[in-house]
Formats: structure tokens, C-alpha cells, sequence
């Protein structure tokens, strides 16, 4: 399912992760999981990840992650605001050291003028400070714009931890 350079990516930025002694946890809607199953996907995973959030729909991003009502109204799931609620909200309720945060329109439908399909956005809490990203993957399919949010996941991942 996953690349083998992005597998062996995954594997240093956990082996990183254990050698400071850092947890990591994920909160995904657009990939469903996908971010979690690629860092699993890793032997040894479990000194690094404890737990991982799908908060498909509003309301869980709301009742699991903590994210105010007024910013899914505001904003809408597929914002700046929205993710960057998302990463602080998964490390305070899990106690890891650091998130990854994504929420975006993989297509084919649901894409707007303003956000089209492709758009995803990114975001990293880590010591206090949230880091955010937005790419526009274009209509180049439902599971390549998701491959591709996993793939630019562990990179942000892997500059925020560097940063």
C-alpha cells in the first residue's frame, strides 16, 4: 500500500521520535486512518504512538478533539482554523508530545470554488507551537490525494520535529 521510501521516511522519523522520547498522535479526517496505518505499519511503532483520532464528521471533531463549534461554522472542517484545533485539541487529550493534523476534499465531489477538490489542510503542535500547511493536490483522484496528504504528513512531521 505505501511506497517503500515513504516507509523507510516513516521509520526515521519514528526512530527519532524514541531516541528524544517523543509521543506522537494523529487526528485525520480526509485519510481516515491512513496516517495511522503507515506509522503502525512500522515494527516498534508502539513506543511512539499510543493513539490515533478519525474525526470524519463535525461532531467529532468537536466532541473527541475539542473543536469549538464557532470554528466549524466560521470556517467550515476544511480550514486553517479547523486543523490547527485539531492538532492541539489530539495532544491534550492524549498527552502526546506531538500531532499531525489533517482535514481536506479528496474528491471526487464536495469541492467548492474556494476550496476546490484537492485541498488539504495541515497542521503540527509541538511544544506550545502549531505549524500550518495547505496544499492543493489538484483532481488527480481520490486515493492520490490522500497517499499524497499521508506522504506530506510525515514531512511536515519530520520539519516541525527539526524546527
Amino acid at each position: 500500500m505505501f511506497k517503500t521510501a515513504l516507509i523507510d521516511k516513516t521509520s526515521d522519523l519514528l526512530e527519532t521520535c524514541k531516541r528524544l522520547d517523543i509521543s506522537l498522535t494523529t487526528a485525520e479526517s480526509c485519510t481516515g486512518g491512513m496516517i495511522s496505518a503507515l506509522l503502525t505499519e512500522i515494527p516498534g511503532s508502539s513506543a511512539v504512538i499510543h493513539q490515533s483520532y478519525v474525526t470524519y464528521a463535525n461532531t467529532a471533531k468537536h466532541t473527541i478533539l475539542g473543536v469549538p463549534t464557532k470554528i466549524l461554522q466560521d470556517n467550515g472542517a476544511v480550514s486553517e482554523e479547523t486543523v490547527r484545533a485539531m492538532a492541539e485539541g489530539a495532544v491534550i487529550i492524549s498527552g502526546a508530545d506531538i500531532s499531525i493534523a489533517v482535514s481536506g476534499i479528496a474528491g471526487p465531489g464536495g469541492g467548492t470554488v474556494d476550496k476546490p477538490v484537492g485541498t488539504v489542510h495541515f497542521a503540527t503542535h509541538y511544544q506550545g507551537k502549531t505549524a500550518h500547511n495547505c496544499q492543493q493536490f489538484e483532481e488527480i483522484g481520490r486515493h492520490e490525494v490522500r497517499m499524497a496528504t499521508v506522504a506530506h504528513a510525515i514531512d511536515m512531521l519530520v520539519k516541525h520535529l527539526n524546527e
